[in-house]
């Protein structure tokens, strides 16, 4: 079977060398005679594996020892609970956050079951069609959540605020996808399968001094000091997607870093964009200045042409480019691994629709 052009949103494309190498380690992990599915999270062959995935992270982002690197379970969506429980002050609570797609909602639903929860701009009655930016987060905060990127509407925050508080920050669908300075969040968190590995495993990195200070009695499995005590092994980790994680991340590190990353997607970015907006048949749904380098969601204005566009790219071998069940249309993730040619193919289908 020939290999599909893979525009999904997630689970995501990998590289195609973390495949190979997941699937040896599967059948035979270093070497021992045993799977890695198998094998003990305390060997100290998985020990190595989540030393060296704590590492990299560190690494690539630039942080220093203040920062502490955690591959939880849950998802991002269990963020939404443990980051207000381990943030957000017991008995005055109050947090600021902003409203840019779906999930950011999701994690304001959830912060407000711990305290106040000022939602400081949002675009929810422009169908989250642009990021807000006309607003102000004072020191009257616990802290401020953002969501870097928004898969279903196409978004992403091209520059962060100056806060007088914390800032938290969702990155779970552009994650070292682009150069930022991360020592301005004071914690980040991701679900590795939009970018960064296959689903099952989140990647938490935090500032270690920001804890322990909200007065609340935290249950051990969703506080933070209890999985960096254990060296992210308070509970057995999901081991094989930490595995995948960090190969996926060593092959980013041995391609050019971050910085090679940034400089494929925008590539990559610019392509599609260039035909959307030459073709007359296909538009955005978002504002231009908010395009996201990763999620690209556009629609087809002549439905008549539909069926005829959907046979095409279908026969084209692409797969994953319907829209979101909530916005419809067509979304195109360019997620890292995702090669310049896969884009080069869509962008054919879309020349050629009469």
């Amino acid at each position: 079977m020939s290999k599909k052009h893979n525009f999904s949103a997630g689970p995501c494309i990998l590289p195609q060398e973390v495949f190979q190498k997941s699937a040896e380690a599967i059948l035979d992990f270093n070497g021992i005679g045993l799977s890695l599915l198998e094998i003990s999270h305390r060997s100290k062959d998985f020990v190595a594996v989540m030393d060296e995935a704590r590492a990299i992270v560190k690494r690539l982002m630039n942080l220093g020892d203040d920062y502490e690197v955690l591959y939880l379970g849950g998802g991002a969506s269990l963020q939404f609970v443990m980051v207000p429980f381990n943030l957000m002050k017991a008995e005055t609570g109050k947090a600021a956050y902003l409203d840019t797609g779906v999930w950011a909602a999701g994690a304001i639903k959830e912060a407000k079951k711990f305290g106040t929860v000022d939602v400081v701009g949002s675009s929810k009655e422009e169908n989250y069609s642009f990021v807000p930016k006309d607003y102000t987060v004072g020191n009257q905060y616990d802290y401020f959540h953002c969501t870097s990127n928004n898969t279903i509407y196409g978004t992403q925050m091209k520059s962060f605020p100056k806060v007088d508080t914390l800032m938290v920050c969702d990155m779970s669908s552009d994650i070292f996808s682009r150069q930022l300075d991360f020592s301005q969040f004071d914690l980040i968190y991701a679900g590795a399968q939009k970018n960064m590995g296959p689903a099952g495993v989140t990647l938490v990195v935090v500032k270690k001094d920001i804890l322990g200070k909200t007065g609340r009695d935290i249950p051990s499995i969703l506080n933070y000091q209890s999985h960096i005590d254990k060296e992210s092994m308070y509970n057995t980790p999901p081991v094989f997607p930490v595995y995948a994680s960090l190969l996926t991340l060593q092959h980013l590190e041995n391609n050019g870093g971050i910085a090679g990353a940034e400089l494929r997607n925008e590539a990559k970015a610019r392509l599609l964009y260039g035909e959307i907006d030459r073709n007359p048949l296909f538009e955005t749904y978002c504002v231009d200045e908010d395009r996201s380098l990763m999620n690209v969601s556009f629609r087809l204005l002549d439905e008549s042409k539909k069926e005829e566009f959907d046979n095409a790219w279908k026969a084209a071998g692409i797969s994953g480019l319907n829209g979101h069940r909530s916005l419809g249309g067509y979304r195109a993730s360019l997620y890292n691994a995702l090669p310049i040619e896969s884009v080069q193919v869509l962008v054919e289908v879309m020349k050629n629709l009469n």
